[in-house]
């Protein structure tokens, strides 16, 4: 699927840099900071949703304890 991506001039230039440092086109580099960005967000997701099972599994010890 097309995309088109509109950086500032300092995002073009940094993508740029860590594109040739990487030896990768600047297309390759942004799809990696998409997918980076996507594992980033469902790993996050899956620790809050563990730790909210954590929690409700564990209430009365928590409030025991002092929450």
């Amino acid at each position: 699927m097309a995309m088109t991506l509109r950086l500032s001039e300092d995002e073009h230039r940094a993508l740029q840099e860590l594109a040739a440092a990487e030896g990768i086109s600047m297309q390759e580099a942004a799809r990696r900071a998409v997918r980076d960005f996507v594992i980033r967000n469902e790993h996050r997701d899956r620790v809050s949703s563990a730790a909210r099972r954590v929690i409700e599994t564990h209430a009365d010890a928590l409030d025991r304890l002092g929450r």
